[in-house]
């Protein structure tokens, strides 16, 4: 038997006085196991997910002879320093386990077998128990016909209800400002959701910053930017189109002017003149 198994020699005394919540061991049983230390029906251990947490289960051995107990777990891994133990008579073992913390919360159940053919079983219950992280950003952020499109992310651990808030500065000031409003969105750990801030009014002609500001319970917050500039195409090419025309049209007329005049003006010829001898 290992040295990190306790065996202790108990007196009939001892055995009477266990606590009620440890299994009696009598006559009729012969052996039984509970949590180390009395007053626990069953394990239970916390902590953060992979985390490797420690505990003792107890075998008595209540009869006049000696009783092996094979010990083996069921529903999460659990290592134990010694699977097999041989009680003596009227003896106590304790054996200590070390157990996982899964991803999520958990039951096992440590299974104990006699070499009598006795079973006996404990449950283990298992919390992850995980930080609660408020993170939250805004990705992803860019101006559409329709509106201000931009993404939010939940990088933290809690869900999240988030507040955003907008402004939008332009050359001669500020052109949009919506202070901070709930958003009618709820976001889990993980997620990511994509949403449209209507802005109906647009400059026509302008060079304006977006600024966008999201907020949520536990701290978290995040901002970010992007520049737009509003160039009315559509009217620029319109009149670039007129001008062009006028301007041929002045062209042409300032051509035929031209030609006009010159249709009217009398054409003369030098003459060559000498003196004859």
């Amino acid at each position: 038997m290992s040295s990190a198994v306790r065996v202790l020699c108990l007196s009939l005394l001892s055995l009477l006085a266990l606590p009620a919540a440890t299994p009696t061991a009598t006559a009729a049983e012969g052996w039984s196991v509970a949590p180390s230390g009395g007053g626990r029906p069953s394990f239970y251990a916390e902590g953060e997910p992979g985390a490797v947490l420690q505990d003792t289960v107890s075998v008595t051995n209540g009869s006049g002879r000696s009783v092996g107990v094979r010990l083996r777990a069921t529903g999460v891994p659990v290592t134990f320093a010694e699977r097999e133990v041989r009680i003596p008579a009227r003896t106590r073992a304790d054996v200590p386990f070390s157990v996982t913390v899964p991803d999520g919360d958990g039951t096992a159940e440590i299974v104990a077998l006699g070499t009598d053919g006795r079973t006996q079983r404990l449950r283990v219950h298992l919390r992850a128990s995980v930080a609660q992280v408020a993170a939250l950003t805004v990705e992803q952020v860019s101006v559409r016909a329709d509106g201000i499109t931009y993404e939010l992310v939940n990088r933290g651990t809690t869900p999240l209800v988030p507040r955003l808030s907008v402004q939008v500065r332009g050359v001669f000031g500020p052109v949009l400002d919506r202070g901070p409003r709930t958003l009618s969105v709820d976001l889990p750990p993980g997620s990511r959701t994509k949403l449209t801030e209507p802005w109906p009014d647009r400059p026509v002609l302008d060079a304006v910053d977006v600024r966008l500001t999201v907020t949520a319970a536990g701290g978290a917050s995040d901002t970010a930017a992007v520049s737009v500039r509003f160039v009315p195409w559509a009217t620029l090419a319109g009149g670039a189109a007129v001008i062009g025309a006028l301007f041929v049209v002045r062209h042409r007329r300032r051509r035929t002017t031209t030609a006009d005049e010159s249709a009217e003006r009398p054409h003369s010829q030098a003459e060559l003149t000498g003196a004859g001898t």
